[in-house]
């Protein structure tokens, strides 16, 4: 099963399991908003990468209520969800597209994602980081917050059983963590300090990771 069938399958309860899945999820949310650098009343201009049922952006129009958001992702069952979510909103709009692949759709203050672009190739990461640099308006900024390959095989098996432990300690259903685990099949993640470089090579300035709790991490640059 590839990332798309795997989110198409389980877009109706991705949401209910997050907290569960995902450690420190509120100082990992948290941290992707805290790290935009633009006043709350700013009318930016944001584009949500592989934004799945539409959670971060949720955040991001929570705590800047004049943005403007183009969700991303090739699920349509996913933005399915994000559609319900954002019922009636004239803050969003939705792009069904392989943004791994595909030309980015306009021009954006603000680019962000969570928990996607460790799905794509090595290759089609550092093509997208080029895209998305070339998509920022000038000051503009790229936020990412998703999972990254330990440094070590002996480190990722540490990040590997403190996730499974972890989410078994947050009450995760045994259905909730099967189709954790079958989406996993499809990750590629890469290094924290890999993708740091190939920020930097694309031509951001000011790479940093400013929030990191084992494969879980928040990081970007600015244009």
């Amino acid at each position: 099963m590839n990332a798309k069938d795997a989110f198409d399958a389980d877009a109706a309860i991705y949401d209910r399991s997050r907290r569960q899945l995902v450690p420190g999820f509120d100082a990992f949310y948290r941290t992707a908003i805290e790290a935009i650098p633009f006043q709350p009343d700013a009318a930016i201009r944001v584009l949500d990468l592989g934004a799945g049922t539409g959670l971060l952006s949720s955040f991001v129009l929570a705590a800047f209520p004049q943005a403007q958001v183009t969700l991303a992702d090739i699920s349509e069952e996913m933005l399915a969800q994000a559609r319900a979510r954002f019922a009636g909103s004239a803050a969003v709009e939705f792009v069904v597209m392989d943004f791994g692949r595909a030309t980015l759709p306009g021009s954006f203050d603000l680019v962000i994602s969570a928990l996607a672009i460790h799905h794509l190739s090595h290759d089609d990461k550092q093509r997208l980081f080029r895209a998305v640099f070339a998509a920022l308006r000038a000051g503009g900024a790229f936020i990412n917050a998703d999972q990254a390959l330990g440094p070590t095989p002996a480190a990722e098996a540490r990040h590997q059983a403190m996730w499974l432990r972890s989410a078994q300690a947050n009450g995760v259903s045994d259905a909730d963590l099967a189709a954790a685990l079958e989406r996993m099949r499809a990750d590629r993640s890469a290094t924290l300090a890999d993708q740091s470089q190939w920020l930097a090579d694309a031509g951001f300035r000011d790479v940093d990771c400013w929030y990191k709790h084992y494969r879980f991490a928040v990081f970007g640059g600015f244009k």
